[in-house]
């Protein structure tokens, strides 16, 4: 998940299928609808394979058929680029199903970096953010919101944070390695083995606790208050109807609890943090607020012209 898609959000106009040939029901079930789970951009391909395999081996109703209702995984990367593209929120284009997984981030600097700890980093962004190269994905995306947010919750002034993107994290670690940067921020998965291997250390992880085979604190143990992963979400069509949008929770409630999906998610990294129906839609809408909060403090969007759409939560 980490080329940067620039999206308007048509969400309902996904077509490509990856549940499979055919379509396959459990006996008995009485099926009230048929899905295509297909993925909004090329970053999502892994997660709408595995929830579309995972919702098949529960036996529920997944085609590639055209008459299918699509399913679009999507998520915050596809949020954040609506915003910065002045696009409709999601919230406004599509129906919200469930929050599925997230990709834990890590804050990390070299092995001899002279930031002992977090809390060093911490008091030197605070007092010289204009002098504290920081770096990971594309500006706008995952990474740069986590040194936003962690900006904010230190207090620091955010729209002086210096923030170089990069296409991968090879190029992060380069640029780290190189003295370019003073810290980054990335996926832990994409982390975890040069971390082991002593190259660089973890200041932080993003999550609200620990992480077992990583020594380093979470950001709200370290006095930030920040719990914040790169989720992914399951989305329908904008007005979805009652029995269809019904099928399609049943459908992803019963893949988030099951052990295929529970196994992909432990080899692919990815945290498992279900969240559904109304209770994701009330979530997603915080989220857009906090998410459209960032790129504001980091001088990305203009607050004159920033989208207000009906799921608006700033008061604009």
């Amino acid at each position: 998940m980490r080329r940067r898609q620039v999206i308007a959000l048509g969400l309902a106009l996904a077509a490509s299928g990856l549940a499979g040939c055919g379509t396959r029901g459990a006996p008995g079930r009485g099926v009230r609808g048929r899905f295509t789970i297909v993925p909004q951009g090329d970053r999502w391909t892994r997660v709408a394979h595995a929830l579309a395999t995972a919702a098949w081996d529960a036996g529920f109703a997944v085609s590639r058929q055209d008459q299918a209702t699509p399913i679009t995984v999507t998520g915050l990367p596809a949020l954040a680029a609506a915003e910065l593209g002045d696009g409709p929120a999601i919230l406004d284009t599509a129906t919200p199903l469930a929050r599925l997984a997230g990709e834990i981030e890590v804050v990390v600097v070299p092995a001899a970096s002279k930031f002992r700890d977090f809390e060093d980093f911490g008091a030197h962004l605070l007092a010289r953010p204009g002098e504290t190269v920081l770096a990971g994905g594309p500006r706008g995306e995952p990474d740069h919101l986590l040194f936003g947010l962690v900006a904010r919750g230190l207090g620091a002034d955010t729209r002086q944070v210096v923030y170089t993107g990069y296409p991968s994290s090879a190029e992060v670690a380069g640029a780290l390695l190189g003295g370019k940067v003073a810290a980054a921020a990335g996926a832990l998965a994409d982390w975890r083995h040069d971390i082991r291997k002593g190259r660089f250390r973890a200041l932080a992880v993003s999550c609200a606790h620990r992480v077992d085979g990583i020594d380093a604190p979470s950001l709200l143990e370290s006095g930030v208050r920040v719990d914040f992963a790169a989720w992914c979400a399951a989305v329908g069509p904008h007005g979805m109807a009652g029995d269809t949008r019904d099928a399609a929770l049943e459908m992803c409630e019963a893949v988030s609890d099951s052990a295929p999906w529970r196994e992909v998610c432990r080899r692919r990294g990815w945290s498992a943090i279900p969240l559904f129906g109304d209770d994701f839609a009330a979530w997603l809408a915080t989220e857009i607020g906090r998410t459209r909060g960032v790129l504001r403090d980091l001088g990305l969007v203009d607050t004159t012209s920033t989208t207000c759409g009906a799921s608006c939560v700033s008061g604009h």
